[in-house]
């Protein structure tokens, strides 16, 4: 899982897929991944990657130096 963003928007790439949305929804997403894996208790382990990327990114954002490229 790799997470990028530039100023308006953040790009979450697995290995078959890849999806870009508004920066300003990246808490939600996290929100979304971390209530995934709290409904799916069985598939916990499938959300895990996606989580950590979205905390790395939502910390990297918040850095007034940080950007991806």
């Amino acid at each position: 899982m790799k997470a990028t963003y530039d100023d308006t928007a953040f790009t979450l790439t697995g290995t078959h897929w890849s999806g870009t949305y508004p920066l300003e929804d990246l808490s939600s997403w996290l929100g979304f991944y971390r209530q995934q894996r709290d409904l799916h208790p069985k598939a916990a382990g499938k959300y895990d990657a996606s989580i950590a990327e979205l905390e790395r990114l939502t910390r990297e954002v918040d850095q007034p130096f940080g950007k991806s490229e």
